[in-house]
This record gives C-alpha cells, structure tokens and sequence, in this order.
C-alpha cells in the first residue's frame, strides 16, 4: 500500500495535526495512571451487540440480534486513536479487520499490538498493571475466533502475503487464533525482570538472551539454590516460573503432531505428503542435523506452496506449521555440533535456508545468494571460497537484523518517545528468531577461517569477535561514545570514536566511527570516512551492547585495508601504535590547498550547461557543473538541459555592502578569518577560536540568506530559464546544486557537504533557493571538515547547477570499481527507490557487478519510504514492500555498458590522466537512465599505504586449500 505525504503542505497540515495531538509527556502520564487504575484503559464492560448499539453489562444483546461482551476504552484512549493514532490494549472482537491492518499507515495498528504484548510481558503487564485483573474486559475465546476470522480475511489476497509475508507470519506469535503458548518470549521477559531485580541473575540472564540452549534449566536451578537465603518470596515465585517455561519450550519434541496436521490438507497434495513424511520420522533414531535439515526444507516448501494452497483456513495452518518448525529448529539448533568443516558449512546452509524460510529475508534475495552457500561434491577449499562463503552467510544474519527494523522501526520509534521500553522490541524480535541461531553458526566458521589465516579482530576481549567488519582503512585514538539513541540528535567532537546504531546522514568530523546499520557502501558518509581515512567498521546489535561497558574511555581504533579491527584501551597500546599520534597526541593530517589562482571571477551572467566543460572545473564553476557539462557533450540523450550560476556571480554579490557592518559581505568574511588567525597567534585555545570563528560565520549566514539579487542577474536567469527549459522561473520544478570550488580535489570530496534545494518550482523559493546554497558552505558541518582538512578553508566560492526534476522510479551511485574487492574492473552500484536515498545513506539495494562474471547482492533496500518528485514541487513520500528487486537484469546491463563507455569516453574527452575510477550518480525513470554528476572516486592513499594498518593483515595464501574433513 502506498501514502503520499505532500512535503510542502507539511508546515500547515502536521501543524494543524499536532495542535490537536496530545503529547508525549502527556502520554507518559496517562501511562502511570493506567498502571494505578484497575480497570486500566478501561472504561467499563459492555455488550456489543451485532447491529452495532451497546448495552449495559446486566442488558445483553437480544438473541435475534447477538453479540458478544467485553470492556469498553475510557475517553482518553479513544482520543490517543483519534489524535495520535495510538492504540493501547486493542480488544480485537471490538475492531474492524481492515481497521487493524492498517495499510494505510504501514500496519501500524498491528505493530502497536505486538509492541503492546511485549511491553506488557517485559514490565509487569505495563498499562495493564492492574487491569490485567479486571474480569471480563477481554473474552479469550471472542478473541481467538476474531484471529481465525481476521486471518482469513487476510490471506484472501496472494498480494498482500506477498509483499508482507514476514509481518504476517511474525503476527501469528501475537495475534490468538489458536491454543498455542508463547514460552520463548515468557523466557526473555521472566530473565530479564529477574536481573532487574537481582543483579546476580545478570550472568545468567546474558547466557539466556546470548546464547540459549536447555542447559540453561540446570542455570536457573543452581542459581536458586545457592542464593535460597537471599531471595524473596516473589523473586522464588518467579524463578520457578521461569523454569517451568524453560522446561516446557525444551520439552522432547512430537513429530506426530506435523502427521495429525496433515489430515487437514487434501490428498494427494504436495503439502500434505511432505508434512506426513517429516511426522512419520522415528524421533529416537533421527540425528540432529537431519531433523534441522528437513525441518528447513519442510518451511521451504512452506513458504513456496503458500500461495498455491486454495483454502485460506489451510494456508493458515500452513502458517503455524512454519512457527512450529522454526521453534524446533530454534531449540534444536544448540544440540547439532558440527564435527568437520563441511558439516559447519552444511548447519549454515540449513538455518539460512530456514530463516529465509521464515521471511527474515525475502525470497528474491534468498534466490540470489541460495547457490553461494552450496557445495557441489567438493573435497577440498581454498581459503579465498571460504572466505567468500563467510561473507554470503554473515549477510543473512545481517539483512534479517535489518528486515526487523525495517518492518518495526516506525511503531517502535513512536512508541520510545513516551515509552523507552520499547527500544528492546527489536533486539526481542532478534534473538527470538533464527537469526540468533544462524549468528551464532556464522561466527563459529569466522573464528576457524581467522584461526586459518592467523588473523583475528581485536576489540578488547569481546565475545563474537568475527561480526565486527571494517569497511575503511584508518587508525584513531579519542574517547570511546557508544549511542544507542537516534544520532541525528547527538554533537559529535572530532577528537571521538562514535558507535551508532545506524550511521547519522550528515556526519560532522570524527575521529573513528562504528556502526550496527552500514547504510551503503557509497552514501555520502561512508565516502567521507573513506576519502578522509576515517577507520570505519560494521559490528552486530550484541557488539554494541558489550562495548557500552568502555563508553567515555580512550580507546585505539584501527581498521586495516583487508577489514580486521582492533580497539584496545589507550594504555594497551604498543610503542608502534604510540608512534602513529605524535605532537599533542594527534595524528597529523596532510592538509590540502586548494588551488585558486586561475579562478575567474569576471563571468557574472548564467551560463548553459553546454557552455562548460571539464576544464571550467575550479575556474567558471565547481566540478559538478563542469563535469556534467561535459557528460552533456558525450551522452546528449542521457543528460538533462541545465544553468549554471558561475562563481563570479556570487562573488559579485558578496562586494555588496553587508547590514549592519561597515564592510561588504566578502570584507567581513576575510577580517573574520583574520581574527580566528591572530588568535591562534595569541595562542588562544582552537576550540576558542573556533566558536568565535563559528558565530561570525553564523551572521554571515543569515545575512547572505537576505541578501537582495541584482536586478541584472534575475533578468538573466529568466532568459536562460527560457531558453533551457522552455519556461519562465517557477514554470518546472528544479535542483539547486551547490557547487564550490573545494570539491574533488583529488584528496578531498567533500561529497554531502553543502546544500542541495531539492525539487522547488515556486518563483520566490527559487530566488531564496540561491541565497540558501550560497550560504550553506558557512555551516558549521561544512566548514569543520574544511577546516580539518584543508589549509584555505575561507576561499570557498560557490557556483550553482540548476536543472529540472526527473522524477525517477529509483536513483542512486556507481563506483566503477569493487570496492569490496578492490578490484577496478568491477562496479559497485546502490540503489534507492524515488529520489536521492542512496547518496542519503539510506539501507540502499547494492551490487557488485563483475563485467566478467556472476553479479553479487551485497544488501537489500531495507528502507520503506521514498521520496518522489511531483510536478508542483516539493517531495511526496511514498512507501513500499521489499518483495521485488529495484533494479532488473536489463538495468544492470545498461549499467555495465555505461560503465564502459564512461572508462573509454572520459580520457579521450577529458585528459588521459582522467582514467578513473568514478563516482557516478544517475538514475533510472521508465528504464531509461538518467545521468547527474560524476566525480573522481577518492579513496586515502594514507591510510591505504599505513606500514602500520600493512602490518596487521600480513600476506595471506588464500589459494591455501582447506580439507572439508578438516575437524573443528
């Protein structure tokens, strides 16, 4: 289902929403009063009778009409419905099937639902306190022949199981329809009360979340008896609970019951034979690696039947079988212990198959990497194929992570802003999937291929060491900030090492950064931290959560080139590592000048995008202008028609005279540089001199952004709006693109930096759009990675590119070269849908695209919404499944030939020094493809070339051939 959201009616329409919404500290209170109240959310019961009036409790329905009886919501908790499209304790006999669903919004009824359940059973039934106890709010039996209906309604249409197939099955856990209990989850939430309540349980309570298996019973048990004396009443009470549901969810398990099932399929269907083969198995002579090998190939068939099974009720129980199979798999996995490399690599094979099985992956992308973890009859393996099978089974842990913050991430980012509690649904749904499972098996191959290879990461004594993963070569050493929360909202200092959980979109300068959610390879943050030799590293939700025990300490922080990592307390580090941070404990920065000596200033009237070249790069314009101005050239069909404002335009507008100052804009910028320069003379601490330099700067700002056009320029933008786009300004949506000088310099980006105007058509929006961009190189982010890295960061000038929308079907980045493998024949594309999410960082579909050879899915698109671009400016947001693929067979082939075409085309057009590789940002509408920028690829030949960073991955034989025998 899709929303269109109109951005640039946001101001209006959310603001007249959030007048009427009642807020979250509002919402925190209401929470704790429903804690105190009896009857909770509540109102009183009532019967609700078929014909849709309500009667007291003691005036049922009349039997010529029916209905049914349950507790009524109190006024407030309609009004959070109503206004805040929050849903707390939802009785399901009182709600509409398509009302719950919820397509409209995500499903965010549905998540609500399941979030609900989890907070209730993680703190003490949450809202429903005391509620819990009020006898007849909730009838348990209208309540499970509501699922069988509601899921039966829903698996009417092929569609929606399609594109939801892993909220559904998810749902089945929540959602009563059957008799089944939820022991797994009673198991989490009984551990984790117990630790909060006795610390000492905290060992134990980790072992359970970590790594459970049935020895965990003997755990609980022992933890009883020996702290008998200390413990209460209620805290024994729930002990024993816990161990009751342990023992329940380890209890032997009845292949039978999968035969019983069976009756309920037609004969002589695939299903049916299938589900009576695997109950007919004796239960005492079948191995473990069997059952978990034909439990995985049973959710298989499963999952592939499920639209060709003709009953709703059928797929229905089709669907719990799959739960059923996935817990025997879950409780059995811990009991199969692979005693060859061939056997670890056939348990990998069987949970990935299983978890795919399961929806943690969609079935598009289990198709692709499916063969890459199989084995044709091998006897041996070489260390490289090996490696490369790590690689295909840590992504499956990876995406299915990320398939559950994708589906649940807008409900439990709601919920967490009255509610923090909520933050753990997600890490809840992790471990109690296959995914725990599948990590657990994939680290165990990492820690034999490190053991191989005689390299291992290095981050402190962790535990899973094999799921951290560089991504860029670097070495830092700062203070350690771990950041669970949202990092748009954290200031980052250049003298930190960041751990987030996902990578911020606009990342100030740092010293280190780590994150959980990589976003892609070719956002614009990663390729800062990779142009700038900014160690940056991939680590798992549990890495986090073990690293938060050294938050605030200084740590060393190296990636090396070949991905290992190593973080070690400071006063660990070794003579060679104290060498690499000499002068004040800094490593110093081999600082950039940015030529301005041929600049030409004199050009002070628009230009069209077909009067520059590359070589007006630096002189007329910046290198997007010119470089798109000469792709113009090469590829005419392929390029939009385009102005370019010339920096002489700009600094024609900074001789004006600046309010309030006696000087013009261009005087007070350098008297304002001079000062920052004479104190520092008068050593006056940096930060200092940077906070005052940033306020300066701030005015400036704000005065360039009210700055008055001359009179002269707008005439001259109308005419070469008319002549390039055939309209008069306002008359089609376009991009502001700023374009300065101090981009693309060879060893510095500066991707990301400075302010794009995205699809504006307004005439006055235009004009202001202008100031906007040439103020944006005065922002704080911006002029702190300049002035990190550069040593003229005061000689910014901006050009600007216009060119209208294309309102693309999905866009995103090529690198024409591996990066993953370092291979310049390669490409490395990621792809978004709508417009500008790659390069935003967005969880894009990215490829790696061997010319000469078999194209691999590095990660899936895990983002739900996108942005489109419609004709009356602004930005719509639309939102998606993950059930298909964003880019076809057909895309990917026109990007090879692209791709080749630009390598041959650009040295004959440009220099034969121009040789690559690019940065390539395009994009697809209708399949055909649309070109808008190319740019150097900029890696840091520093941090490539480190003696240091060399000397932790030592040469390697990775022809070195393992025996499949090997014993592990």
């Amino acid at each position: 289902m899709k929303f269109r959201i109109l951005l640039v009616l946001s101001i209006f329409f959310f603001g007249s929403i959030s007048a009427q919404e009642i807020s979250n500290e509002r919402i925190k209170e209401i929470i704790e009063e429903y804690r105190n109240l009896h009857r909770g959310p509540y109102l009183k019961i009532e019967w609700f009778c078929d014909d849709g009036t309500q009667r007291d409790s003691k005036d049922p329905c009349p039997d010529k009409i029916g209905g049914i009886q349950h507790a009524s919501y109190k006024p407030i908790t309609i009004q959070l419905q109503e206004k805040n499209h929050i849903f707390f304790a939802d009785i399901l006999a009182y709600t509409d099937k398509g009302a719950f669903w919820d397509a409209n919004h995500q499903h965010s009824r549905l998540k609500q639902y399941q979030l609900n359940n989890y907070l209730e059973s993680v703190d003490n039934g949450w809202i429903m306190e005391k509620a819990q106890y009020y006898r007849g709010s909730v009838q348990s039996e209208d309540e499970q022949e509501w699922g069988k209906d509601f899921y039966n309604w829903l698996l009417l249409s092929n569609n929606r199981i399609e594109e939801n197939f892993y909220l559904i099955r998810q749902s089945l856990q929540d959602i009563p329809h059957n008799e089944d209990t939820k022991e797994s989850q009673t198991i989490r939430s009984l551990s984790k009360t117990i630790a909060e309540d006795n610390p000492k349980f905290m060992d134990a309570r980790t072992k359970i979340h970590g790594q459970p298996d049935k020895t965990d019973i003997q755990l609980v048990k022992k933890f009883k008896e020996e702290n008998e004396k200390d413990l209460s009443a209620e805290q024994k009470k729930e002990i024993d609970s816990l161990t009751r549901a342990m023992e329940n969810f380890y209890s032997p398990i009845d292949l039978s019951y999968f035969k019983q099932e069976a009756s309920n399929f037609p004969k002589g269907t695939f299903l049916r034979t299938q589900l009576e083969n695997f109950g007919s198995q004796s239960q005492d002579s079948i191995s473990n690696q069997h059952l978990i090998e034909s439990a995985a190939n049973l959710m298989c068939e499963i999952r592939t039947e499920l639209p060709q099974v003709q009953s709703t009720s059928d797929q229905l129980i089709a669907l719990d079988l799959s739960v059923k199979l996935e817990e025997i798999i879950f409780k059995t996995a811990p009991e199969w212990k692979p005693s060859s490399l061939l056997e670890q690599l056939d348990k990998i094979y069987a949970l990935s198959l299983a978890s795919a099985s399961a929806g943690n992956v969609e079935w598009w992308e289990w198709n692709q990497v499916d063969h890459l973890l199989q084995l044709d009859n091998l006897n041996e393996i070489t260390l490289e194929e090996l490696n490369q099978i790590l690689a295909v089974a840590r992504s499956q842990v990876e995406w299915s992570a990320a398939m559950v913050k994708a589906i649940y991430g807008d409900a439990v980012e709601k919920y967490n802003a009255f509610e923090p509690k909520a933050s753990g649904f997600i890490d809840d749904r992790v471990r109690s999937s296959l995914a725990l499972r599948l990590g657990e098996t994939v680290s165990e191959l990492g820690n034999f291929i490190r053991e191989q290879s005689k390299l291992s990461n290095e981050v402190f004594k962790l535990n899973n060491q094999s799921s951290f993963r560089g991504l860029n070569p670097g070495y830092a050493l700062g203070k350690l900030i771990v950041v669970e929360d949202n990092p748009e909202s954290v200031e980052v200092s250049p003298e930190n090492i960041y751990i987030f959980q996902k990578p911020p979109s606009d990342l100030k300068p740092v010293a280190g950064i780590a994150t959980v959610s990589e976003g892609n390879l070719v956002s614009h943050v990663q390729l800062l931290a990779r142009n700038l030799g900014i160690p940056n590293s991939v680590l798992s939700n549990q890495n986090l959560e073990d690293l938060k025990k050294f938050d605030g300490e200084m740590v060393f922080y190296a990636v090396s080139e070949k991905g290992m990592v190593i973080m070690k307390a400071e006063d660990e580090m070794s003579s060679e590592e104290k060498a690499l941070f000499k002068e004040e404990g800094e490593r110093q920065q081999e600082k950039i000048s940015v030529p301005i000596e041929r600049i030409n200033l004199q050009q002070t009237s628009p230009l069209n995008l077909t009067e520059v070249d590359a070589k007006s790069s630096g002189i007329i314009c910046g290198p997007k202008a010119a470089n798109l101005g000469q792709l113009k050239s090469m590829f005419p069909n392929n390029v939009v028609n385009g102005v370019v404002v010339p920096f002489g335009i700009f600094r024609e507008h900074m001789n004006l005279p600046m309010p309030q100052q006696d000087a013009s804009y261009w005087e007070y910028l350098k008297a304002s540089f001079a000062q920052a320069q004479q104190m520092r003379e008068n050593n006056i601490p940096e930060t200092e001199v940077q906070h005052c330099t940033l306020d300066r700067l701030a005015l400036l700002r704000e005065a360039i952004k009210k700055m008055p056009l001359v009179p002269n320029f707008v005439n001259d933008l109308e005419r070469s709006f008319q002549t390039n786009f055939g309209t008069s300004i306002g008359g089609v949506p376009v991009f502001l693109r700023s374009d300065t000088n101090m981009e693309d310099l060879g060893n510095f980006t500066g991707a990301g930096l400075n302010l794009t105007v995205f699809n504006v058509r307004d005439r006055e929006k235009i004009i202001q759009g202008i100031k906007d961009v040439w103020a944006s190189p005065y922002t704080e982010r911006s002029f702190k990675w300049r002035q990190q890295y550069l040593e003229n960061p005061e000689n910014v000038f901006p050009s600007i590119l216009i060119i209208p929308s294309v309102d693309v079907d999905y866009s995103g980045v090529m690198i024409t070269k591996g990066i993953i493998n370092n291979n310049p024949n390669d490409l490395t594309v990621a792809f978004s849908r709508g417009a500008g999410g790659a390069v935003d960082g967005q969880s894009a579909e990215a490829w790696l695209i061997d010319l000469n050879g078999e194209d691999r899915l590095l990660s899936p698109a895990r983002e739900t919404f996108y942005n489109r671009l419609p004709q009356n400016g602004g930005l719509d947001k639309e939102s998606t499944s993950f059930n298909h693929a964003i880019l076809s067979s057909a895309n990917i082939k026109q990007l090879e030939d692209f791709a080749q075409n630009i390598r041959k085309t650009m040295p004959e057009k440009t220099s034969k020094e121009n040789v690559g590789p690019y940065d390539v940002e395009l994009g697809f509408k209708d399949n055909k493809l649309w070109l808008f920028q190319i740019r150097p690829f900029v890696e840091n030949k520093n941090a490539q070339s480190s003696k240091y960073l060399q000397s932790l991955t030592p040469e390697i034989d990775t022809q070195q051939k393992i025996s499949l025998q090997h014993q592990i």
